[in-house]
């Protein structure tokens, strides 16, 4: 979200893994002719509030929840303890969370994730960044990232689609204008070369982008539901009022956003149907 200064597998929450490591294999031929199913991977940048998380929980959980039914493993990797980031050949696609943290903090791990991102580019993985995600999505591919010159965009707001979107695989075909969840006080200020604007509002020129055949960044929030957003109003209550934000107010705006959900769906069903062809 950039509004403040371990890995899990497929299970639990999520349901029983569908791909299990086999042990005990005596030959390299077989081992070979054995072939790991990709997974739609999660990677979790950061965690919300404790007592949101406590009653709503964490990032990994809602976005798990956005993509909807999946007939694939879905993993969670968290950079930020040090694990491993899979390969590019692993990934049926990579879900790139929100954060509290700052993209221009430039942490280790975030600076680990926009080498990776590249990596992810290179192979035409799908790939899919959200609020955090999307700016270090644009700023791995060559885009500018810091903080907004208008300050903080919280709520539910309109969305408008640029024509560009009418022949987005995962874009077209939605209202021109739709409800969205925002929380963010960085932004994509320069997209990277080569990039296709997607959506715009007029708080934000950046909403959404695609880098190649199969990325997308999003600055607004699919994962979210009004619960969340009120959440995170209610949390920064007292950072708002000082720029001049009536936090009640934009909570009693806040509404269902059925379309924004709609684009996560859409990207966890191209990541299917890439990984099956």
């Amino acid at each position: 979200m950039g509004m403040g200064r371990a890995g899990r597998e497929s299970g639990g929450l999520f349901g029983r893994p569908r791909i299990r490591r086999i042990r005990g294999l005596n030959s390299g031929a077989m081992w070979e002719n054995i072939r790991v199913m990709k997974q739609l991977f999660i990677v979790k940048t950061g965690s919300t509030f404790a007592s949101t998380a406590k009653q709503y929980g964490d990032f990994e959980d809602w976005t798990r929840a956005a993509l909807g039914p999946v007939e694939i493993a879905v993993a969670v990797v968290d950079p930020r303890q040090g694990v491993p980031l899979p390969r590019p050949s692993e990934c049926a696609g990579v879900v790139i969370t929100g954060s509290h943290a700052m993209v221009t903090d430039s942490h280790p791990w975030s600076l680990q994730l926009e080498r990776w991102i590249a990596d992810l580019i290179d192979a035409e993985t799908p790939l899919f960044g959200i609020c955090f995600g999307h700016q270090l999505l644009a700023r791995a591919t060559g885009g500018t990232v810091g903080f907004h010159p208008h300050g903080i965009e919280i709520g539910t707001t309109q969305i408008d689609l640029l024509a560009e979107s009418a022949q987005d695989s995962i874009f077209q075909d939605l209202p021109d204008t739709f409800a969205a969840h925002v929380a963010h006080s960085q932004t994509v200020l320069e997209l990277p070369p080569n990039a296709v604007r997607l959506a715009a509002n007029s708080h934000e020129v950046n909403h959404a982008m695609r880098i190649g055949p199969r990325a997308w960044g999003i600055q607004f929030h699919p994962e979210f539901d009004p619960a969340i957003m009120r959440a995170y109003i209610h949390e920064q209550a007292d950072q708002l009022r000082p720029q001049g934000i009536n936090p009640q107010i934009v909570a009693e705006h806040v509404t269902d956003t059925p379309t924004a959900s709609m684009v996560l769906r859409r990207f966890a069903q191209l990541a299917i149907s890439t990984a099956h062809s």
